[in-house]
């Protein structure tokens, strides 16, 4: 391959340009990217980033002397991809040709309906989001976080340190029921009560009122809950509308193998938009955690560079971790998968806890609220290949 193209310049972009290099690619290397931004750390965004203590140097992903030996095209959007002549479209009207290219395009941020304009809602996706948001914060008043998932979960805790009065407001009647089911989503939101944080579950929000900036956000029920800062965390949606007609298979995300291999030859994806599919549990799914965009470009990468004639490994179970109130919430696997659930150290109450998932006896996933050593055992242990 003369030129590879990567296009998405965070976290997973970033990766795959490494593992490029490190696999013996010597080639051009193009690393596109819409934001003006180098790569940058995501996760700090909710946490220590929003409340003040690191700044933006902080969050840089590469060291002072890494040279990739790259192009770097930022600031500027990939709008289409052209397989017959494999060219990637950019928005500012230039096309750059790749024998070889990556998908990693990633997520955006899901927003509320109505909002556009409204002064005082935000969603937190970049770095941009954050430095808006984070201005907002130190002022202090009445936040609404809409979403009980973890982004919303940890702004609210970092929101409440912070001093300000929170409430979280999620649609489903236990927060983050998804990702770790019912009995341990409920247990794990609990830290919102336990620290004078408002929890309203099981209720939409219809809208929200003011006049140039927000004052309310009006519920389902009917209720009205005073704001004077609304964050939407309701989720992320794949960055893929440029690849529409490119000949890649999307659903639900770029369709991927279990290498991250795509419909088209030449072409693998990763990180948020790539929707791999899972030997495990015999699905595709789209892992939209650090760790992944972090380890999964490696194999994409091997793939790609041996033309797909390397034999896929099994990726390891997608694993992720969250601060909230002080608490280390760490987990791997896969709860839907689990008949059961038991917690085989610590106190639910104490917020301090090991659970395992199962099914059929078998462990599936695992999850530890300050328990990283008990929890780092059974990550290992569920990462081991099927006997």
């Amino acid at each position: 391959m003369r030129t590879v193209a990567v296009v998405g310049a965070s976290l997973a972009g970033l990766s795959a340009a490494r593992s490029l290099r490190k696999q013996g690619y010597d080639g051009r290397l193009v690393v596109i990217g819409d934001e003006l931004h180098r790569p940058y750390d995501r996760p700090p965004l909710s946490k220590e980033f929003l409340a003040g203590t690191i700044g933006e140097a902080d969050l840089a992903l590469e060291t002072d002397d890494e040279d990739l030996r790259a192009e770097w095209l930022l600031g500027t959007r990939a709008t289409g991809l052209d397989r017959t002549d494999r060219a990637v479209r950019l928005a500012d009207g230039r096309e750059v040709r790749a024998d070889g290219i990556v998908i990693a395009t990633g997520a955006v941020a899901r927003t509320l309906p109505g909002s556009e304009g409204l002064a005082g809602v935000h969603v937190l996706r970049t770095l941009d989001d954050a430095r808006t948001l984070r201005d907002e914060l130190v002022r202090g008043g009445r936040l609404v976080v809409i979403g009980g998932g973890f982004v919303g979960a940890e702004v609210a805790s970092t929101a409440c340190a912070l001093g300000l009065d929170v409430t979280v407001v999620e649609v489903a009647p236990t927060p983050l029921a998804g990702p770790l089911g019912e009995a341990m989503g409920a247990v794990v939101s609990g830290l919102h009560a336990d620290h004078g944080v408002r929890l309203l579950c099981g209720v939409g929000v219809k809208g929200l009122s003011g006049e140039r900036r927000v004052d309310a956000v009006l519920l389902e029920d009917g209720r009205s809950i005073p704001a004077d800062i609304v964050v939407v965390g309701v989720g992320a949606r794949p960055c893929v509308e440029w690849l529409e007609g490119s000949g890649v298979e999307l659903d639900n995300g770029v369709k991927c193998g279990v290498d991250g291999r795509t419909s088209l030859a030449g072409v693998v994806a990763v990180g948020d938009c790539a929707n791999w599919y899972d030997p495990r549990t015999g699905a595709h799914r789209r892992v939209e955690h650090w760790t992944g965009a972090l380890e999964r470009p490696a194999a994409a990468v091997a793939t790609l560079l041996a033309g797909g004639a390397v034999e896929p490994g099994v990726p390891r179970p997608p694993y992720f971790w969250s601060d909230q109130y002080g608490v280390k919430i760490q987990f791997v696997g896969h709860a839907a998968a689990a008949d059961s659930v038991t917690i085989e150290e610590g106190s639910a109450e104490d917020r301090n806890v090991l659970a395992v998932y199962r099914r059929a006896g078998e462990p599936v996933a695992a999850l530890g609220m300050n328990q990283p050593r008990l929890f780092t055992r059974w990550r290992k242990h569920l990462a081991r290949p099927a006997s």
